[in-house]
């Protein structure tokens, strides 16, 4: 007969030290791992080769987006949303992810998409040391080397798209500004005193004109017409 195996429940999980930064944001939620297929795709495994770098023995994710699923909407809309770090923390950390460069000759447009993707090296760093705390200052800057050559290009698309994305929200906002703008003019000028006392005669005229064409419609009789018809019917 078959053993059968009860499994502890109540064990309280170890406590992990958590970033400050993130901590300021709200409680982190820590979930398992879905699944993964036995049927490996080529494509999906050398994506995840890039997002993804062993360390020590355990899998460090590169791609800030991987660790969705732990942390709650507060912590997500500070990854997604550009501008969320200090400027001077972005401009001390320029030539740490850019040593080629040479700011002074970027442009408007360029510029911000820079210094947009250091600032998302930096959390996805922050991101790292709180989902990863067993790591180490020397497998942390190996990690850091790796995304710095791996994730540079994709950091930039990303934030290239969501500053377009906030000009056109600006945008829209700034039509729909303007459109309650002139509203409230308008409104405004129907208000006023003056404005009333110009538009009484007007108001007169047309009440009359609508009221004299009434009249003279009803004075004007309705003419019986009588319509020939097209087919007769033959003489017996």
């Amino acid at each position: 007969m078959p053993i059968p195996v009860v499994c502890p429940t109540g064990l309280a999980r170890p406590a992990r030290p958590r970033y400050h930064r993130l901590s300021e944001l709200g409680p982190v939620t820590a979930v398992a791992p879905s699944p993964v297929s036995t049927d490996p795709d080529p494509q999906l495994q050398r994506r995840l080769q890039q997002d993804s770098i062993l360390v020590g023995g355990k899998t460090v994710y590169l791609n800030p987006f991987l660790y969705w699923r732990r942390f709650d909407a507060n912590t997500d809309r500070w990854l997604r949303e550009p501008g969320q770090l200090p400027e001077e923390q972005i401009q001390a950390n320029r030539l740490r992810f850019y040593p080629e460069l040479d700011w002074t000759l970027l442009d408007d447009q360029e510029a911000p998409i820079k210094d947009g993707a250091v600032e998302m090296f930096l959390k996805t760093l922050e991101l790292i040391s709180t989902f990863n705390p067993e790591l180490n200052p020397g497998q942390l800057l190996e990690v850091e080397r790796k995304m710095a050559v791996t994730k540079k290009k994709a950091f930039e698309r990303w934030v290239e798209r969501a500053l377009r994305r906030r000009e056109q929200q600006g945008l829209r906002e700034r039509r729909r500004f303007d459109r309650d703008r002139v509203l409230r003019d308008w409104m405004e000028w129907f208000g006023l005193p003056a404005t009333r006392r110009a538009l009484l005669p007007i108001s007169l005229l047309l009440v009359l004109a609508a009221a004299g064409g009434w009249w003279l419609g009803s004075q004007r009789p309705c003419q019986a017409v009588l319509v020939d018809p097209g087919i007769q019917r033959p003489s017996r």
